[in-house]
């Protein structure tokens, strides 16, 4: 049977736009101050500029002057960011802008008008313009969904189970028994109107298991491809009396020989379907995770561990592959003294970042006690994804809710695996 083909996703650049919409959802403006621009693929740019440049006369009706200066300003620097754009992007292209307040807080008026864009992980075809109170970041959430949907169906004669594979989780939907009377027949029939019996319960058992698989894989869940499995001929058998709708049927991508049907069925099927899935991420991360791990438990000295150790290997050319999980949390603050260019850096929990930058800004500098230094900081992701582009390394965002996301926090939430063992290195 074909292997499914699946759309591979940049997980850094998911996990990016990801971590931008949280930090974007819980913004608001004083005022309907805040502008939200989606620009769907192959919109001509200049339309789209002619249109903001039209809303900026608008806005000289706002009655508040310093809301009416926000979306003037705002509108303007929008606008004045498409110009640098040639063509509108392969994908589209979205945009928030607005007048907020700075991070550590300020009175009225201290609100600095600040530019978000960012290119789509799928095509938009969308176009939408706001000014509100708040930035609409439901369609760009939405788009993050993955729409790679695998379906599980574990089948035996006593039971059935239905699963669902999408993005970093394999779901237990739900589970049935049958209600068919066991091979051996009871006293008082005859082998043949019990066996007459037992195929009647089967094939109204089949169909039952056929209408909730077409409302959990069509209806409900609108799948791109069908497992089945189960033990013995139970399975081979509802297939072959082509029990399923006919989408499903020629969907079926695999079935797979199991010990178990029903929710156990599901899980030891998905376990057995990594060849086959071979490009879909959960399979991707789970295998990555478990390399890293044969790494360490077999003491090749090529599996690293902890987030400052495998800065290090990184920063000296000998990690390979990077892991870090979605659920990190850290950034890494950096003070820089403006005099003499002594660099202080920490990194640290997100909460955290605003009263570390105080720090920097408030002591004066180690190397020449001047007080002025500049502070910047940035997600630990971003930090890594610099380091690992100077080397050639591959960064790869885990799941931080998956089993193997679980197994890879027991590490510290990051881990390597290098090209070399340096120890063995002269």
């Amino acid at each position: 049977m074909p292997k499914i083909d699946i759309e591979k996703q940049d997980s850094v650049k998911i996990y990016k736009i990801r971590k931008t919409l949280e930090e974007l959802a819980k913004k608001s403006g004083r005022g309907t101050e805040l502008i939200t621009v989606y620009i769907p693929k192959g919109k001509q740019l200049h339309e789209i500029i002619g249109s903001l440049q039209q809303e900026q006369g608008t806005a000289d009706n706002i009655k508040s002057d310093l809301t009416r200066s926000h979306v003037v300003d705002s509108l303007g620097k929008v606008v004045q960011r498409l110009k640098m754009y040639k063509k509108t992007p392969a994908k589209g292209l979205v945009v928030f802008c607005g007048a907020l307040p700075p991070e550590e807080g300020g009175p009225l008026g201290s609100e600095v008008v600040t530019i978000w864009e960012i290119d789509p992980p799928k095509d938009l075809n969308q176009y939408l313009y706001r000014c509100d109170d708040h930035f609409h970041v439901d369609i760009l959430k939405d788009m993050l969904k993955d729409d790679n949907l695998i379906g599980f169906l574990a089948i035996d004669a006593k039971d059935a189970g239905w699963g669902l594979l999408y993005g970093d989780k394999i779901e237990v939907l739900g589970q049935t028994g049958s209600g068919v009377a066991g091979k051996h027949r009871q006293g008082g029939q005859s082998a043949k109107r019990f066996q007459k019996l037992r195929e009647m319960e089967l094939s109204y058992f089949y169909n039952r298991v056929a209408q909730v698989t077409r409302e959990y894989f069509i209806d409900i869940y609108p799948v791109k491809g069908l497992i089945i499995s189960g033990p013995g001929p139970t399975k081979e058998d509802f297939i072959n009396g082509e029990y399923l709708e006919y989408r499903l049927q020629n969907n079926i991508i695999n079935t797979i020989d199991s010990s178990y049907a029903g929710a156990e069925g599901i899980r030891e099927a998905f376990a057995k379907s990594a060849d086959i899935l071979g490009n879909f991420r959960l399979v991707e991360e789970k295998k990555m995770v478990e390399d890293l791990f044969r790494e360490i438990n077999t003491n090749t000295g090529k599996g690293s561990y902890g987030l400052q150790e495998v800065i290090e290997f990184l920063k000296n050319n000998v990690a390979q592959t990077v892991l870090i999980t979605d659920n990190t949390n850290l950034h890494r603050v950096e003070g820089i003294c403006k005099r003499c260019k002594h660099p202080q850096e920490e990194i640290v929990e997100r909460p955290l970042v605003i009263p570390k930058k105080r720090e920097f800004t408030s002591k004066p500098c180690p190397e020449c006690d001047a007080m002025e230094v500049e502070v910047h900081e940035q997600d630990i992701v971003d930090y890594l994804q610099i380091l690992s582009s100077k080397v050639g390394a591959q960064l790869e965002v885990i799941s931080g809710s998956a089993e193997h996301g679980n197994m890879l926090s027991s590490l510290g939430k990051v881990g390597a695996i290098l090209r070399y063992n340096p120890g063995h290195a002269k």
